[in-house]
C-alpha cells in the first residue's frame, strides 16, 4: 500500500489548501509525527489532524493499493463477487505444476490463513480423511496463545489400519497446534447399513459429539470429488465402485464430509446418504464460517457444486483454478 500526496494545482489555491499539502508531505512523506508538526508550525495537534482528514478529501492525499507478488487481489475480489464468498484466497502455483504441488500450495496459504484469523475462542471442525487439510496441518506453526477452544472431527475417523494414522494426524496434530482440545469421532465414516448407522449415533459418545458439532464456528473441509483419493480408498471409508456409478448417475459431483452433492449444489439423499456417520447437511450449513480447500483441474466440478450450494464461505484454491472459475 502507497500514500501519494498529490502535488497542489488548485486553481488560486487559499492558504488552507496550501497549509494542507505542507502537513501532508511533512506527514506521509518526510515520517514527521503529528505532534512535531504542530510544534514546527505552531498549530494544534488536533488541528495537525483535523487537516490531514480533510487533505484526504480534498484528494491532496491518495492511498493506492500495490498488490505484492503471489497476491491476486483482483481474482479473489471477483471470485467473491461472482459466488457470493465471504472470503477467497488464492496461492501461487507454477504452470507446470501437478496436482501434488497443487495441493502442497493450497496446504499452505490455508495454514497462513488460519493462524491470522482464528480468535481464541472458535471451535473448529475438520474433516477426517482430505488430504488437502492434512497438508495444511503439517505446514502449520504452534500458536501462542491458542487458536481454539477444541477441534472437532466432522466425520468418522476410524479406517484401516494402515489409513488411520492420517485421519489422527489431521485431528491431533491440528488441536496441538493451536492449542485445542481434540474431540474424536470413534466410527467410522460409511457403515454396512442404516440401522448400523443408527445404533452407533445412539451411543453415548456419539451423542455428545453431535452436541459439539452444534457448537462450532469454523470448520475447515476438503471438497472432495466423487472418485476417492488413495488414502480415503484404502481407509475403507469410500462407497464401492458400483455405488459411485450410482452417484455419479444421480448428477453427483463431489462431497463436503461425505455429503453428496449435485452441480446445482443440491444434496444427494438416500439409501448411502443414510449409511454416513458425519455431521448433517443442516448443521453444517448452519456453520458461520465454513473454509474449503480444493484445486485443481479434477476437482473445479466439485468445487463448482460447493460453491453453487453455498456449501462454503470461504474457499482457499489455486490461481489457475480461480481463474477457470471466474473465466
Amino acid at each position: 500500500m502507497e500514500t501519494r500526496v498529490t502535488p497542489t494545482s488548485f486553481p488560486q489555491a487559499d492558504g488552507q489548501t496550501r497549509l494542507m499539502t505542507k502537513i501532508a508531505r511533512m506527514y506521509h512523506e518526510h515520517g514527521i509525527r503529528q505532534a512535531e508538526i504542530a510544534t514546527t508550525l505552531s498549530i494544534s495537534q488536533a488541528k495537525v489532524s483535523r487537516l490531514l482528514k480533510r487533505a484526504e478529501k480534498a484528494g491532496i492525499i491518495r492511498t493506492i493499493v500495490t498488490s505484492a507478488p503471489g497476491v491476486y487481489g483482483e481474482l479473489e475480489d471477483a471470485l467473491e463477487s461472482r459466488f457470493g464468498l465471504k472470503e477467497a484466497v488464492i496461492v501461487d502455483v507454477d504452470d507446470d505444476a501437478d496436482e501434488g504441488d497443487v495441493l502442497a500450495a493450497i496446504g499452505a496459504g490455508a495454514a497462513g490463513y488460519l493462524e491470522a484469523s482464528f480468535s481464541g475462542n472458535d471451535r473448529v471442525g475438520v474433516s477426517s480423511w482430505s488430504q488437502t487439510v492434512l497438508a495444511m496441518v503439517d505446514r502449520m506453526r504452534p500458536l501462542n496463545p491458542r487458536g481454539a477452544v477444541e477441534v472437532v472431527q466432522l466425520l468418522g475417523g476410524l479406517g484401516a489400519p494402515d489409513a488411520q494414522s492420517h485421519s489422527n494426524r489431521i485431528l491431533g496434530e491440528l488441536a496441538r497446534m493451536i492449542g485445542a482440545d481434540p474431540v474424536y469421532v470413534s466410527a467410522p465414516g460409511v457403515v454396512a447399513d442404516t440401522a448400523m448407522r443408527d445404533s452407533l449415533l445412539r451411543d453415548v459418545s456419539m451423542q455428545e459429539v453431535a452436541k459439539h458439532w452444534q457448537e462450532l464456528t469454523v470448520a475447515i473441509m476438503g471438497i472432495g470429488s466423487i472418485e476417492p483419493s488413495d488414502v480415503l480408498e484404502t481407509s475403507g471409508n469410500a462407497f464401492a465402485s458400483d455405488e459411485r456409478k450410482q452417484l455419479i448417475d444421480s448428477g453427483a459431483v463431489g462431497d463436503i464430509c461425505h455429503r453428496i452433492f449435485r452441480a446445482d449444489g443440491s444434496p444427494v439423499e438416500g439409501d448411502l446418504d443414510d449409511r454416513i456417520i458425519a455431521i448433517p447437511t443442516d448443521a453444517i450449513m448452519r456453520i458461520p464460517r465454513r473454509v474449503g480447500l480444493a484445486g485443481g483441474p479434477r476437482k473445479i466440478p466439485a468445487i463448482r457444486g460447493a460453491l453453487a450450494g453455498g456449501w462454503i464461505t470461504t474457499l482457499i484454491t489455486d490461481v489457475r483454478t480461480a481463474e477457470t472459475l471466474v473465466g
